[in-house]
């Protein structure tokens, strides 16, 4: 990829934002802005510089900082501009993913353009100029608690911009002024009220909580799929998915899912050798994917509310004459919805777990060979596989205590109840690689299944499916290192670009 690449996708900043735009974000994208936010971005700026030659009171612009704000702010606003930063340059960790970097400059360019943060109009064409190359800045992962925005993680965004810190250009990490170079950027100046704004909200946490939700929501349509593979490759009854039986349980993502699996069981022919009645991990799995189901149209709804938002303090109404000093950055919202996001991803994980445990048990499998193996004692088929996806979902498990209750105060105690939303929402984005290895697992599992005995699929979307898995990965016969395989099986079900999955 060059710094300057062919534009596939267009984003108007005066359209509402969508998850799709985000994911596009991570290469170049066509970032328009358009009169409109033009004219509204001039005329809060307008508002902005008459109160300041009022000497009215606006915070960050003729005030300090944070616990600082009782004291004057310096008067040049380009040396303001270099306080805010300055004391912010404190982030430490790992860098974040670029492409989570990319669509949180996305997510501010969008809640400038709005035109309430006083920002000059030429801040917008910045970001939108950088979204058209591959120049990514590097932000570490700590130092953000997601109450006054995204403060610290924001501003290693501005700097790098300014041309401090570092960047990344095609893949290349360099300092941050050669990086801006190599892009065909220049850098931005900023003056106080311009690098307030670019740092005083909530774009990092409802990025990474977006991108969370986009991918454990595809991990939950895949093992719908997979629940309907294995119920047929067990020649289990299907009567747990009846429309009648679900309508009298009320809840509307349980009749959602049950739907899907009747679509894809369609034709089903229970073998009349499994028991009356499934083990949970197999007749429960439409009330409790279906609660996942009710649980991500929530997470969603948060998700939209965010990315129309504007976080951001204070915001300015220039039809009002009216400068507004609130908590518009203060991320408890998303901190909620990641935290049951987490949760949400921890049960999925272990629904994949125990049906893959399932699978391997001669007791419960209708007789197959324990752990799927071909040759038991002289194989041990997938028997790792079912370790590994164990301590996967103790990863899950431990990542599902909630972060947005930890609660600690800080910085003189103006920020005195913070809402550790990006902590949440970041550490939900974590686990949609956690969740996407224990769909491929179960998918090797179900693969194994077929190639020891499991009676062939009696419905299309199984037998679809299971030769997409056979094409994809050959028989475990005999043992062999099946790290590559899982993530083989699961780029089946999940592939890297959605629009490829079959």
């Amino acid at each position: 990829m060059r710094a300057r690449a062919a534009l596939t996708t267009r984003v108007d900043l005066a359209a509402p934002l969508r998850t799709h735009h985000l994911v596009a974000a991570a290469g170049p994208v066509d970032v328009v802005v358009p009169l409109e936010a033009r004219e509204r971005t001039g005329a809060a700026r307008a508002l902005l510089d008459t109160a300041v030659a009022d000497d009215r009171a606006v915070y960050g612009r003729t005030t300090g900082f944070g616990a600082l704000v009782g004291f004057r702010g310096r008067a040049d606003g380009e040396d303001q501009a270099d306080n805010t930063l300055a004391h912010l340059g404190a982030g430490q960790g790992p860098a974040l993913p670029p492409g989570l970097v990319r669509a949180t400059v996305l997510v501010r360019a969008r809640s400038l353009a709005q035109g309430a943060s006083g920002v000059g109009p030429h801040v917008l064409e910045a970001l939108a100029a950088m979204l058209a190359t591959t120049f990514t800045p590097v932000v570490p992962r700590w130092g953000s608690v997601g109450a006054s925005g995204d403060l610290v993680p924001l501003a290693a965004v501005a700097a790098a911009l300014r041309g401090d810190g570092e960047a990344d250009v095609d893949g290349r990490r360099m300092p941050a002024r050669d990086a801006l170079d190599a892009a065909g950027l220049t850098p931005l100046r900023l003056d106080g009220r311009d690098a307030l704004a670019l740092v005083n909200g909530t774009s990092l946490t409802t990025a990474a909580l977006a991108l969370a939700l986009d991918g454990i929501d595809r991990a939950h349509g895949a093992l719908v799929r997979l629940a309907c593979l294995l119920t047929d490759l067990l020649g289990c009854d299907g009567q747990f998915t009846d429309a009648d039986l679900l309508e009298r349980y009320a809840h509307p993502g349980a009749a959602a899912v049950g739907a899907r699996m009747r679509e894809l069981l369609t034709g089903l022919r229970p073998s009349g050798t499994r028991p009356l009645q499934e083990p949970y991990s197999i007749r429960c799995t439409p009330q409790l994917l279906g609660a996942a189901h009710d649980a991500l149209r929530y997470v969603g709804d948060v998700v939209a509310a965010d990315l129309a938002g504007v976080s951001d303090n204070p915001l300015l109404f220039p039809q009002d004459d009216k400068i507004v000093h609130g908590g518009n950055f203060f991320g408890q919202p998303a901190a909620f919805a990641a935290d049951l996001l987490a949760l949400v991803t921890a049960q999925l994980g272990n629904l994949a777990e125990r049906q893959l445990d399932l699978l391997v048990d001669p007791t419960r499998n209708g007789d197959l060979p324990p752990m799927l193996a071909a040759g038991p004692g002289r194989q041990h088929g997938v028997q790792g596989v079912q370790l590994a996806s164990t301590a996967l979902v103790a990863e899950l498990r431990r990542d599902a205590t909630p972060a947005s209750m930890q609660s600690l105060s800080t910085n003189l105690h103006t920020q005195d109840v913070v809402p550790f939303g990006t902590q949440a929402a970041l550490r939900s984005l974590d686990g949609v690689e956690v969740l996407r290895l224990l769909v491929g697992s179960l998918a090797l599992g179900l693969r194994q299944a077929a190639h020891v005995g499991a009676r062939p699929p009696t419905t299309s979307a199984s037998g679809a499916l299971l030769s997409a898995l056979a094409a994809a990965v050959r028989p475990v016969d005999p043992d062999r290192p099946l790290a590559r395989d899982v993530r083989a099986c699961a780029h089946v079900l999940l592939p890297t670009d959605p629009e490829d999955q079959p």
